[in-house]
């Protein structure tokens, strides 16, 4: 398929405003000294290409996305509906404060139905992602031991399952990396834990459920030994999905956690759109979340505030999204939803692993972590092929060498959007290539055949990207 800048001829275009009546004259300074590279194209051109383009994005909207750790499901339009309203499109952050009361309530009303799933006393918008909700919690664990005088607590915990953001979050935020291993079911290492505990910790980043899928049994135990010297506990609420409405953070232990809403509360994950990863936390962190506080005389700003980490209310729309989510599904939707998401991924995982061998062959919950060693030992057929090869069948694959702690892994999450119909499909067809792998494994190694482009020279992408179009003038 050509760029729309190879399509593009001198003069060729279309007009679509009048000539300018009125005489503009810039200063010399701003204006380019050539003209600028847009492509010269027709307007029914321009229409053909984008709905070119369209067609070869492959989305939640176009069939089963088992993208796992990603939560890619189905969000209710009605959200997009509510959050596309004028009155809430058209706001901005420094409007005079009693034309806001609306868009205030939003807020209000979200980080109260949030702090009521999670167990937290208070929570702040402002993170655009979820590591950006992570580097927040970390700040404000921060800033708790500064305050208290701990310039000691210089560690961070971080179990080997959690999501690979905690650890980069912890640096970005100035504490050192302990790295601790899981066992032999995929929980905490509790004798590791407790060797690597001391007067440093400065607290403990736990994904749970963990990145393999496992709700950890020993998540009480967790917790209270990091508290027992004097450490904070941060949940990473990426996976929350699989928990809501049944198990909360904040009574398991949890001071401080962020929440992917951008994935778990209706807004469409991925594709380079706003996302949000608003951070929560007990009563005693509250002082020093980012932002301002809205009391009975106003707004104040807390003298403890770890200051802002974006501009005003962070994105906006999509806490709006999050809120009609909530308010369409109600209290009961919320539990049912996760346990949902728990049924599928289970379903799914028992009728493959008579053929398929599964990491840790026990009840997951919102995913599943396939791998794929011993055949690759037996075949040479790998994650990689056997992810080629589900393309062929129009499916999206699952992840893939993800978590690091499964060899040859392939990381499923069917999600509780799915219907059984749409499992089975997705089941009968993992199921035909592995037979394929088994019975013909070099045939594996020339999938795709069916895609606009066939197996790509990924090294050489990794090496040497071609990242802009090259004009001859």
């Amino acid at each position: 398929m050509k760029l729309i800048f190879e399509k593009s001829y001198e003069g060729r275009g279309n007009q679509i405003f009048p000539e300018s009546d009125v005489e503009v004259v810039l200063p010399e300074s701003p204006l380019r000294a050539k003209k600028s590279h847009l492509p010269e194209i027709s307007e029914n051109e321009i229409g053909r290409h984008y709905t070119a383009l369209a067609k070869r994005a492959y989305g939640v909207s176009s069939g089963f996305y088992p993208l796992g750790s990603c939560t890619m499901k189905h969000n209710p339009k009605v959200s997009e509906k509510v959050a596309s309203n004028p009155k809430f499109v058209n706001i901005h952050p420094l409007q005079p404060i009693e034309t806001t009361e609306g868009c205030r309530e939003v807020l209000k009303r979200t980080e109260e139905y949030l702090c009521e799933i999670t167990g937290m006393d208070a929570m702040t918008f402002q993170p655009a992602a979820g590591a950006h909700g992570e580097f927040t919690g970390m700040l404000l664990i921060k800033a708790y031991h500064e305050k208290k005088g701990h310039h000691n607590r210089t560690e961070i915990i971080v179990p080997d399952s959690a999501h690979g953001t905690n650890p980069a979050s912890s640096v970005m935020a100035g504490f050192e990396i302990v790295n601790i291993k899981s066992d032999e079911n995929g929980m905490v290492d509790l004798k590791e834990l407790k060797e690597h505990l001391s007067e440093k910790t400065a607290g403990l980043m736990l994904t749970n459920p963990n990145t393999v899928g496992l709700f950890d049994n020993n998540i009480l135990k967790i917790t209270e030994m990091v508290h027992d010297v004097g450490g904070l506990c941060y949940y990473d609420g990426a996976n929350l999905n699989a928990v809501m409405g049944v198990v909360r953070p904040g009574d398991v232990g949890f001071d401080v956690t962020h929440l992917n809403i951008h994935k778990t509360f209706s807004t469409p994950h991925g594709g380079g759109g706003p996302g949000s990863g608003p951070c929560g936390c007990k009563e005693f962190l509250k002082p020093f979340l980012p932002g301002i506080r809205e009391t009975d005389h106003g707004y104040t700003t807390e003298i403890d505030t770890i200051g802002n980490v974006t501009g005003y209310y962070g994105n906006f729309l999509v806490v709006v999204k999050a809120l009609a989510y909530l308010l369409t599904i109600g209290s009961e939707g919320v539990p049912m939803a996760a346990k949902n998401a728990v049924l599928n991924a289970n379903y799914m995982m028992y009728k493959l692993k008579d053929i398929y061998d599964v990491a840790y062959d026990r009840t997951c919950m919102h995913e599943f972590v396939l791998t794929l060693e011993k055949l690759k030992e037996e075949t040479g057929v790998s994650a990689l092929d056997m992810s080629k090869m589900l393309l062929d069948y129009g499916m999206h694959p699952p992840t893939m060498y993800f978590p690091n702690i499964v060899h040859e892994a392939l990381m499923i999450e069917p999600t509780e959007t799915e219907s059984k119909e749409v499992l089975d499909d997705a089941i009968l067809i993992f199921r035909k290539i592995y037979e394929d792998a088994v019975a013909n494994p070099d045939k594996t190694h020339e999938a795709p055949n069916s895609t606009p482009v066939g197996r790509l020279d990924e090294v050489q992408a990794a090496r040497k990207p071609v990242l802009r179009y090259e004009f001859k003038s």
